[in-house]
């Protein structure tokens, strides 16, 4: 990881990541857990933090995410690029002029199978007097028209840009409340210019997040124990096929391909932490077939498990 944080007065703080177990989000107020489909990587980050506002601009991996923001804060995310392959947010995964909207406390889940460029607003205090779509316990997502959403991520750029540029301390203040006035009117715009989309209904469906999030839950209390899909549908009073179902919805994957992927990125945690051994990790994960661990371990991030440990015993 290198970053660049000598600039004066406004300047953007950059932080770029080579290696996925050195990745961690800069973004404040957001509240991130992730799983990595790759290790290897790219990654870029463009923090630019002034009163009231932070501008985030990411390049990301291939990952699965969790998000959450913490309390009083609005937050406005959104791709700077137009890819064929869409985000999964939520549950929904559709390649059309998106903006996302959470305030305090609301949560979101993406799978991101390329590397994308998105920028995030996050705003202090939460906004709550200009119109803008409510949100409780789930992020909430709409479809706006292009101009509008061409409309924000210019301003973006543009404020980056200026913020890049050196300037009398005492200016800072002023331009920083004129920067942030234009990113508000940006979003007002993009809120403005709201396109009828049947397909938002169910990732807005704060029924559905909540049954997710449950679940999620569930599998996080102890996941190198044994999953029995009837005893989790039996907690949560659902069918299997419900249960299911969910899990593909939203983690674009089987329960079973999840947890798996899961559990490898807890190993090579705590094989980075300084484990006694790989087969003490691995066990402690829920893998007791140590050859056939060791082969998904290298598929998954290109070396041994033993490898990784060496690694994390030198730190």
């Amino acid at each position: 990881m290198t970053s660049i944080d000598d600039a004066p007065g406004l300047a953007p703080k950059i932080f770029r990541f080579s290696d996925v177990d050195e990745f961690r989000s800069s973004i404040r107020g957001l509240n991130i857990e992730f799983t990595p489909f790759v290790r290897r990587i790219a990654a870029e980050q463009i923090v630019l933090q002034m009163p009231g506002c932070d501008v985030n601009v990411t390049r990301t991996f291939p990952r699965m995410l969790d998000g959450q923001l913490v309390a009083n804060c609005t937050a406005i995310g959104f791709a700077l690029d137009d890819l064929d392959v869409p985000i999964r947010f939520n549950g929904a995964q559709r390649d059309r002029a998106v903006v996302v909207i959470g305030s305090s406390g609301a949560a979101y889940n993406t799978i991101e199978e390329v590397q994308r460029q998105i920028a995030f607003l996050v705003f202090r205090p939460e906004i709550t007097d200009r119109g803008w779509p409510e949100t409780k316990l789930n992020f909430r997502i709409v479809e706006t028209s292009v101009p509008a959403l061409h409309r924000l991520r210019r301003v973006v750029a543009e404020v980056v840009a200026a913020a890049s540029v050196p300037i009398d301390p005492a200016e800072v203040p002023l331009k920083a409340s004129a920067m942030k006035e234009s990113l508000l009117g940006a979003v007002d715009g993009a809120f403005e210019n709201l396109v009828p989309a049947r397909w938002t209904v169910r990732p807005n469906d704060e029924r559905h997040f909540r049954t997710f999030q449950d679940i999620r839950a569930l599998l996080s209390d102890d996941v190198a124990q044994p999953i029995y899909s009837e005893e989790i549908a039996r907690k949560l009073g659902l069918s299997v096929r419900t249960l299911h179902d969910i899990v593909r919805r939203y983690r674009g994957m089987s329960l079973h391909r999840y947890l798996r992927l899961r559990r490898l990125w807890l190993v090579r945690k705590r094989l980075l932490a300084g484990a006694d051994s790989v087969k003490a990790a691995a066990l402690a994960f829920g893998f007791w077939h140590l050859s056939d661990f060791s082969k998904s371990y290298r598929d998954q991030f290109g070396e041994s498990p033993s490898e990784t440990l060496e690694r994390g015993r030198k730190d």
